[in-house]
């Protein structure tokens, strides 16, 4: 045999590397909460905690959480109720010699945590207080700002405890837009196609495997998603986590942020605080569905099982704005390719959002 047949068949070397952080503990259920301690000891990080939580979670969570690891840590405790520049250095500071920060709360303690911690070179724990979208499992976290909120990579949580008797008794609206943003996941992985298909963008088949398993699964239990039920609880904190750990594989938010969430971003910048990241998010996603030419009935039938959200107007959010928020999607992120990107006007825009109350 020649030595021209072993040149052709000589193995190359594999240089693709790839760096995926995901959380190592994650621990979900009742009375969660009382597992911290062990996971603090497991992930064996260091003896300095900065536990940071917000102001309506402080007195009947963090105060709690203080109490389970008070006397085997050094703790150091900080309440912080918004998420700015300002407050984030100040996180910095006040945090400059742990080893690790415990984020006990909502959306905007846990983006604090993240931001704060990546920035020191340590690591953190989510301890979410509400399963209002998927920032409690994920690396991006988001950051209000004059124009809008900013969506910035930072790091996931090296573990996550999530209490489900806690979260349950969030209100139900906070685990329902969870629930929207989690099934936004089908119109995200539309959009990343069609980016790969048009703009030649890599793409992640198993990212998109698990993205999209874990919207099906949401749709086809919606029936389960009831008010103060620890079950649903459960059911939309494990599909939060599976969200966040498909962005970690995919190296971005692609397999959970499509058009749908560029419009959510474009109505926060248009009417700051009136509708919940999940909540517009639900709503883009039907508008998505329907020019993908996809079944946007069954994603809306699925929202209103679940007590989310389908029309603008059941979050008092009014129509015009709406359809501007559609135009202007397209100026959110303007390197995120999606279906929104290509010529929505102001005629289509009102038919689109007219669409929304069709029965």
């Amino acid at each position: 045999m020649s030595s021209e047949y072993f040149k052709i068949l000589k193995n190359k070397v594999f240089d693709k590397s790839k760096w995926m952080q995901l959380p190592r503990d994650v621990v979900i259920g009742h009375d969660a909460l009382d597992q911290i301690p062990r996971v603090l000891e497991e992930l064996a990080l260091g003896r300095s905690v900065l536990l940071l939580s917000g102001p309506r979670t402080n007195k009947a969570v963090g105060d709690r959480v203080a109490s389970l690891i008070e006397g085997q840590f050094d703790l150091t405790r900080h309440v912080t109720d918004a998420i700015t520049p300002e407050t984030i250095r100040l996180v910095e500071e006040i945090g400059s010699s742990a080893d690790l920060i415990v984020a006990v709360g909502g959306g905007r303690v846990i983006d604090t945590a993240k931001i704060a911690s990546f920035n020191l070179d340590c690591q953190f724990v989510s301890v979410p207080t509400a399963a209002s979208h998927d920032g409690i499992a994920s690396s991006r976290a988001s950051v209000p700002t004059d124009e809008g909120s900013s969506s910035l990579d930072a790091h996931p949580p090296v573990a996550i405890v999530a209490d489900t008797g806690i979260i349950a008794a969030a209100p139900h609206r906070l685990l329902a837009s969870g629930c929207a943003d989690i099934i936004s996941n089908y119109t995200a992985i539309l959009d990343w196609e069609l980016a790969h298909r048009l703009r030649g963008e890599v793409i992640s088949e198993y990212a998109i495997a698990l993205s999209r398993m874990t919207a099906e699964i949401l749709v086809k239990d919606a029936h389960l998603i009831l008010p103060n039920s620890e079950e649903s609880a459960w059911l939309v904190t494990k599909a939060l986590v599976s969200s966040g750990v498909a962005m970690s594989i995919a190296g971005s938010s692609r397999p959970a942020s499509g058009g749908e969430h560029k419009f959510g971003h474009a109505v926060e910048r248009l009417m700051p605080g009136k509708v919940l990241h999940g909540e517009a998010c639900g709503i883009g996603t039907i508008i998505s569905m329907y020019l993908h030419g996809g079944d946007w009935r069954g994603i809306r039938t699925s929202l209103k099982k679940i007590g989310a959200p389908t029309t603008p107007a059941e979050v008092g959010l009014p129509d015009h704005i709406a359809a501007e928020a559609l135009m202007k999607a397209k100026e959110i992120r303007p390197e995120r390719f999606t279906i929104f990107d290509m010529g929505i006007t102001e005629d289509s825009a009102a038919a689109l959002i007219r669409m929304l109350y069709r029965e």
